[in-house]
């Protein structure tokens, strides 16, 4: 992973905790704002199109026609048949 220089602006108080915090544990700023960073986007990117995915095979022959219908019912495409 390549990293890369960036400047941001925080409240005083805020960057004073944050020092107190890294000289407790030892660690850096760079690696306690990159861990809230990541914790932070994990709970706020958007959710994907379709929230899972199964692949597999069917006793029955349904599972992909119905997986195909679904799909199309969500993308918004009509869902007779071709």
């Amino acid at each position: 992973m390549t990293t890369r220089r960036t400047t941001i602006l925080l409240d005083a108080d805020l960057l004073d905790r944050l020092e107190r915090h890294v000289g407790r544990q030892r660690t850096t700023k760079t690696a306690v704002i990159a861990a809230a960073l990541e914790t932070w986007l994990d709970g706020h990117e958007a959710s994907p199109e379709f929230p899972f995915l199964g692949i597999g095979r069917s006793a029955s022959g349904r599972l992909s026609l119905d997986g195909r219908a679904v799909a199309r019912r969500e993308t918004g495409r009509p869902t007779g048949p071709r």
